[in-house]
């Protein structure tokens, strides 16, 4: 890729694998844009438990500009671009060249913090496919928490899951992408039941619409609850951020035909279900990994229609941003966690 010799921005690296210390603040060349191509400068990003799962990946090409999610205003684009222009404000796409359709292994090679270089920079290199632009009423922070989050469950509850007024959802815990689920389902007429370890999040919750919550600290049967919740029935929708401490829960969980979509492993990746719930309840289980960049601009549609506000727990300043991974390595928060850029 082009570079702009003259003058050094700052950013972070991943430099070394598997090492949770391995965020190191750098500098590297300002970068110059090819041929459809653009030059953003970021004004946040926000993190994910992707961030933390490439910390500790074995596997992962160093050194790498971490993170997926960020937005911030185009300051400078190669010729043929068409889709932005200078001043527009917008957010990168996860993925890069996944405009729109089915997702295509492809996809993978350009994922933003993983694959190729991510947004934790004060100017990032992008493809003009690779962007959209946030409704106005957000700030770059806010908008900051779409990409992966957002999209997510978006896709996993409206694209996917088709879901309808009066349907009942069913969200793990409190992070990131169960308030913005919960924000969603509302905004679409939807019953919500939110669980959580921490009663004080709970009320939160329900602050935000939940209309019934569970603390599976207090009641590890939780899904035994839900059941009861539904009259027995269970709910028409999961957003199943657990992966294998809850997985089977979800499936006892969910009613007859309904949907369970796989969209995080926060307790761990080896599993192991009863074939037999998905079976005889004609269970959909889904995996969801994010969405088009159509998918993106969908959903912007619907949250500047109803002009939706994430839920940011903390903003942490650029030069704070290892502290911003611990406190999101933590589980205290309560919604995102975002790193302004630009000191």
């Amino acid at each position: 890729m082009p570079e702009n010799k003259g003058t050094l921005m700052n950013v972070y690296e991943l430099q070394k694998q598997n090492d949770a210390n391995a965020l190191v603040r750098a500098q590297r060349a300002d970068p110059a844009p090819g041929p459809y191509q653009i030059v953003v400068q970021v004004r946040a990003v926000s993190l994910n438990y992707r961030d933390l799962m490439i910390l500790a990946n074995p596997a992962q090409t160093t050194p790498r500009i971490p993170v997926s999610d960020g937005a911030g205003e185009v300051i400078a684009v190669g010729t043929g671009v068409t889709r932005v222009a200078v001043g527009d404000r917008v957010a990168g796409a996860f993925f890069q060249n996944w405009s729109a359709g089915d997702v295509s292994a492809a996809a993978h090679d350009l994922a933003l913090g993983g694959s190729v270089d991510g947004m934790l920079a004060e100017q990032v290199l992008l493809s003009e496919e690779g962007v959209v632009r946030f409704p106005d009423h957000l700030s770059y922070e806010e908008a900051a928490t779409l990409p992966c989050a957002a999209v997510t469950v978006w896709n996993a509850l409206i694209e996917q899951g088709g879901l309808r007024a009066g349907q009942t959802v069913l969200l793990l815990g409190t992070g990131g992408v169960s308030i913005l689920g919960l924000q969603f389902a509302k905004q679409h007429g939807a019953r919500v039941i939110v669980t959580s370890s921490s009663d004080e999040k709970l009320a939160s919750a329900k602050s935000l619409g939940a209309d019934e919550t569970v603390n599976y600290r207090t009641t590890p049967d939780w899904e035994k609850a839900v059941w009861e919740m539904t009259g027995r029935t269970g709910v028409d929708q999961v957003v199943e951020v657990g992966g294998a401490g809850t997985l089977e829960k979800s499936l006892q969980s969910v009613r007859d035909g309904g949907t369970v979509s796989l969209i995080g492993v926060l307790t761990g990746f080896e599993a192991r279900i009863n074939p037999i719930l998905v079976l005889q309840k004609s269970v959909r289980l889904q995996g969801i990994y994010v969405g088009s960049r159509a998918t993106f601009a969908n959903m912007n549609r619907a949250v500047a229609q109803s002009r939706l506000k994430p839920v940011i727990d903390r903003v942490f300043p650029f030069v704070e941003a290892p502290v911003a991974y611990e406190f999101l390595r933590s589980g205290s928060h309560f919604g995102k966690v975002v790193i302004r850029v630009g000191d």
